[in-house]
């Protein structure tokens, strides 16, 4: 282990871009965050733009590092971690994107998943990728654009257009254009990649009418990508790590063992089990993805994803306006004694995993004239625990491992309410971390392998350490009538759209 050297973390969300600064042991030694805009231009659309997120991911840095008040001497290296499937398209000669980016949450190309389901393509697209198909993923977001933005195709047939998610942008601008690159992690996310070849699917370019020469190329998930230009301060810095974030906050938990499983409740909830060098496949609607590649050795995760979790917490305190934090949310909440049969779906972007259902809208359902804003608040607060606990169960059903234990991190993952509800549900214990900034970290840890800070995954294990610990007390009755009622509530939110 190398002392008095730091990773530069970038962790570009869905909602901020951040930066995390970590020392050698581990700790934060100085962060940055700033918010950008999102952009809704009709229902079921969600794009950011580029530009901004470049922009808000620079201050971030320099935020993070000013914080530290270290020497820019002192990064060995920067890492990355992002936002899946969100998709971005630029033009290779000036480096400028030619539209705004479609969020992984953006249901736009709902008309094109059903055509590739009428087309028999689901079977083929779930043995080859892992995946189902659905908007989420970033195939269909590339054809859309192919499809919808003239400049798109010219350039395609230049050999100058350029797809990436957000990581392979920011690659690409932070080299200053010279790395054309994505992980691993990210590249099984687009519903284009052969995660058992481990290369780009000619069929899936084919029939999405994706150019090769528009897709970066893969790399590792620990190992230089690419120099940080000198420009932001004033010296080159290694690319070191990159990995999805989902991915990032598996490795950062330190769920090296096969059947380890960690949570993450941010805008989404994610349950990532850690498979081993063999990927499990699913039955029932979960889907196999790389988790990471790193000496030549790949590691499989079986995953589970609700698409709204945390932003059900936003958008009790931002559109409704019943509260002004996420901390009064919770105090509400434990005001009550239950939801007073309240039920909610947050299905605002339709249901993720296990019911896939695109056509799916958010609920509230049981209101009477008794209802209060606490009882609406425990209701969102339980509905995540509860989305969180079908996607649990199934996975270790699917993979066929007794699951003992359930590592935690996201904003979310403060709520003590949230996390003893959860561990109740589960019948489980539930570990908080040290750092909650398991996501930034695992992309550090990465960087840190690649360039020598930490020597090998063992001496990784040290880092992490449970600071708090949830152990079940609900009774059998309450949770089965809970998880009745929240199933019930399910069935009524489908197909709405």
């Amino acid at each position: 282990m190398k002392v008095g050297r730091y990773i530069l973390s970038i962790d570009q969300g869905t909602t901020s871009s951040r930066a995390v600064l970590f020392d050698s042991f581990g700790e934060i030694a100085g962060m940055g965050q700033r918010e950008f805009t999102q952009y809704y231009p009709q229902p079921g659309y969600v794009e950011h733009d580029a530009a901004e997120i470049i922009e808000t991911t620079l201050y971030a840095m320099r935020a993070a590092v000013n914080e530290a008040g270290i020497s820019p001497d002192d990064i060995e290296a920067i890492s990355i971690t992002n936002q899946r499937e969100t998709t971005v398209a630029w033009d290779a000669d000036t480096g400028l994107p030619i539209c705004n980016a479609i969020v992984w949450q953006c249901r736009r190309t709902s008309p094109e998943c059903e055509r590739l389901k009428a087309a028999g393509m689901g079977e083929y697209i779930k043995k080859t990728t892992g995946l189902v198909i659905d908007p989420y993923f970033s195939g269909t977001k590339m054809k859309w654009i192919m499809e919808n933005v003239p400049k798109a195709k010219e350039l395609a047939r230049l050999g100058k257009l350029r797809f990436g998610t957000i990581d392979t942008w920011l690659i690409y601008t932070l080299t200053e254009g010279k790395a054309y690159v994505t992980d691993f992690s990210n590249a099984s996310r687009t519903m284009l990649f052969d995660i058992h070849n481990l290369k780009w699917d000619k069929r899936l370019m084919e029939e999405l009418l994706i150019p090769e020469s528009a897709l970066p190329e893969v790399s590792e998930s620990s190992g230089i990508v690419g120099m940080c230009g000198n420009a932001l301060f004033g010296r080159e810095i290694p690319i070191a790590g990159v990995a999805g974030d989902q991915h990032a906050a598996l490795f950062g938990q330190c769920c090296f063992e096969r059947g380890m499983v960690k949570n993450t409740y941010g805008t989404g909830c994610f349950v990532l089990m850690n498979t081993g060098n063999k990927p499990a496949e699913s039955s029932n609607g979960l889907l196999t993805t790389i988790g990471w590649m790193i000496d030549g050795k790949v590691s499989y995760v079986l995953e589970g994803s609700a698409f709204n979790a945390g932003s059900a917490i936003q958008w009790l305190r931002d559109e409704l306006q019943i509260i002004e934090s996420a901390q009064e949310c919770d105090r509400l909440a434990e005001t009550v004694e239950d939801s007073g049969g309240t039920a909610f779906v947050p299905a605002f972007t339709g249901l993720g995993a296990p019911y896939w259902d695109m056509y799916a809208r958010g609920a509230f359902l049981g209101i009477t004239r008794g209802t209060t804003k606490a009882h609406m608040c425990r209701a969102v607060l339980e509905s995540i625990a509860l989305e969180s606990y079908d996607l649990f169960a199934l996975m270790g059903k699917e993979a066929g491992i007794e699951i003992d234990e359930l590592r935690v991190d996201g904003g979310a993952s403060r709520s003590d309410f949230l996390m003893r509800y959860q561990s109740g549900l589960l019948n489980k214990k539930v570990c908080r971390p040290h750092c909650l900034e398991t996501t930034a970290l695992g992309s550090a840890m990465m960087a840190g392998l690649a360039v020598g800070i930490w020597e090998n995954i063992d001496e990784l294990k040290s880092i992490w350490r449970c600071d708090t610990e949830y152990l079940p007390d609900m009774l059998g009755e309450n949770r089965d009538a809970d998880i009745d009622r929240w199933h019930k509530a399910v069935e009524k939110s489908k197909a709405w759209a």
